[in-house]
């Protein structure tokens, strides 16, 4: 109502379920995987609100039984993804113009949505389609999507609010305005969370979104666009477009009302994108804006004062959660000679407790990889470092994809610090270790650094203060995320806001204000209360 001042509190982050065994919010998933198994659905692409369907399927496999067909997707192709351009440009005319509070109450009721009712679903899909166990799918497709919900709602608020002075006289005053055009966003296949941040932060200051995830994860992506249009999403805000990224990519990326570009993903596509769009930067109406995650190469640097139990920890924690599907998984780390046979010791013999299997069972940490081609391509990391006289495979290497794609947490010792396993980013479970004379620290530091063309997430383990120092300083630069005894992994929205320079993105901070302010375009607004009327000024008066 115009007149009316509203406020959004500033919200706390959501509490992470336990699912212990005889509770309700266990006995509830387990019902729901049931009944979600038990119904292979037909997803269609959503345009404008209405329902298409090209026939031009994939099906959506659970990646730990991968017979299992949860639904068939139809594939959207350029005459598609120009209709989503058309619906987009339609819906912004009423979008662009809706008071923001009324953006914000809808993003606010999907996240108590599913914070409530809807928990149980996003959670399994997140567990059938993406092989997360169950806190894994908690602390993703529940708390992180509800805080980007949550959080950016209130970060909007805080952005409309930032205005500047004004002198003598006059008003002056700054109106955030949604970008003029459309933004596309394509989110991947390993966080539910990214899936729903990566259209609705654009969307929610006020623009309109062409949304194409990843054909690996639409199944858990379809559940998402359902949770926004139950939530009261109009039409043609967000138009959910699956299919092969040439199909649709090369349409979108090269109309001429492309505002901004929101992904995550290979740094291979997001340097292809960055290179289409400079091709053709003459034909857009506005420059797009590029925001990005893409890789990582991501380190743990061990003190020969860190606590051994704590850095193991961490090094299992980091580098095998969710099969190191994650861009900030740990996937190499610098060890100590003074620590190092005590610490592979206790990693064999911590992993040796390690659970892989069946996201469904819930006493399991590891589970299935997301599809056979990234199977085959970690599985050739392995043999890389079986037939390297440079690496020893100290723990795992067996794998096996008959039933589902399972790879055994694998720890490689490497004696050559530049070693492919070391360098490269492999993006599955596998572990590679370099060990350092402990005289070398700030050396090997300086190695930490230059090894890697990512600057994602990394972190520090030690006791002594001023190693910690000399490694903050001396790896500035080298992770948007920097930790410090903890794991790389794990960014809490609000708390850490997430993101990396050189080659692994924009470093744009998803889960901030500093995200939200990239799909914006201020106006400038100076209102003169009393014009002059002459043309001469003061000092030009005579003596």
């Amino acid at each position: 109502m115009a007149g009316t001042k509203f406020s959004i509190p500033k919200p706390s982050n959501e509490a992470v379920l336990g699912y212990l065994p005889g509770s309700r919010e266990r006995d509830e998933l387990q019902l729901k995987l049931e009944e979600m198994k038990s119904h292979r659905l037909d997803i269609p692409l959503i345009i404008g609100g209405k329902e298409i369907r090209t026939g031009n399927t994939r099906k959506s496999r659970v990646p730990h039984d991968h017979e299992h067909i949860l639904a068939d997707f139809h594939n959207a192709g350029p005459e598609e993804a120009t209709l989503a351009i058309e619906s987009a440009m339609d819906a912004r005319r009423d979008w662009s113009i809706t008071p923001w509070y009324d953006r914000a109450a809808i993003f606010l009721k999907a996240a108590e949505l599913l914070a409530g009712p809807w928990r149980a679903t996003l959670n399994a899909a997140a567990m059938l389609d993406l092989s997360k166990n169950v806190y894994q799918a908690e602390i993703d497709a529940a708390d992180e999507l509800i805080d980007f919900l949550r959080f950016n709602a209130f970060y909007m608020q805080e952005i409309y609010q930032m205005q500047v002075i004004s002198g003598t006289g006059e008003w002056d005053r700054i109106e955030y305005r949604p970008l003029e055009g459309f933004v596309f966003a394509i989110s991947p296949f390993n966080f539910v969370s990214i899936m729903g941040n990566l259209p609705t932060a654009p969307a929610m200051m006020g623009n309109v979104v062409v949304w194409k995830p990843a054909s690996s994860a639409v199944y858990a992506a379809y559940h998402v666009m359902k949770l926004f249009i139950e939530a009261g999403l109009p039409p043609g805000v967000i138009n959910f477009v699956p299919g092969p990224g040439g199909r649709v990519g090369d349409v979108v990326l090269r109309h001429p009302s492309l505002a901004g570009v929101h992904f995550t993903g290979s740094t291979e596509t997001f340097i292809s994108m960055w290179k289409t769009i400079g091709e053709n930067i003459e034909s857009y109406k506005t420059y797009p804006r590029m925001v990005g995650e893409t890789g990582g190469k991501d380190f743990v640097f061990a003190h020969n004062s860190a606590n051994i139990d704590e850095l193991v920890t961490a090094l299992i924690r980091g580098g095998f959660e969710y099969q190191g599907q994650k861009c900030s998984a740990v996937s190499r780390s610098y060890i100590p000679e003074s620590l190092w046979p005590l610490v592979k010791e206790k990693l064999k013999t911590k992993l040796q407790k390690v659970k892989m299997g069946s996201a469904e069972d819930f006493t399991t940490l590891v589970n299935a990889v997301i599809d056979k081609p990234s199977f085959n391509r970690i599985v050739s990391y392995i043999g890389h470092a079986q037939d390297s006289p440079d690496a020893e495979i100290i723990f795992g290497g067996n794998h096996d994809s008959t039933k589902g794609y399972f790879i055994d947490p694998t720890v490689i010792h490497t004696t050559d610090s530049h070693y492919k396993s070391m360098v490269e980013e492999i993006f599955g479970p596998i572990l590679t270790l370099y060990v350092y004379p402990d005289d070398q620290f700030e050396e090997t530091l300086q190695l930490c650094d230059e090894t890697s063309p990512y600057a994602l997430t990394g972190s520090i383990f030690a006791r002594d203060r001023s190693a910690i120092v000399k490694a903050s300083d001396i790896l500035v630069n080298a992770a948007g995320n920097f930790y410090i005894n903890d794991k790389p992994t794990g960014a809490v929205v609000g708390r850490q806001p997430f993101g990396g320079a050189r080659k692994s993105g924009t470093n744009d901070k998803a889960g901030s204000s500093l995200n939200l302010m990239r799909w914006v375009s201020p106006r400038t607004i100076k209102e003169n209360f009393v014009p002059p009327t002459e043309v001469n000024y003061p000092y030009m008066t005579e003596d």
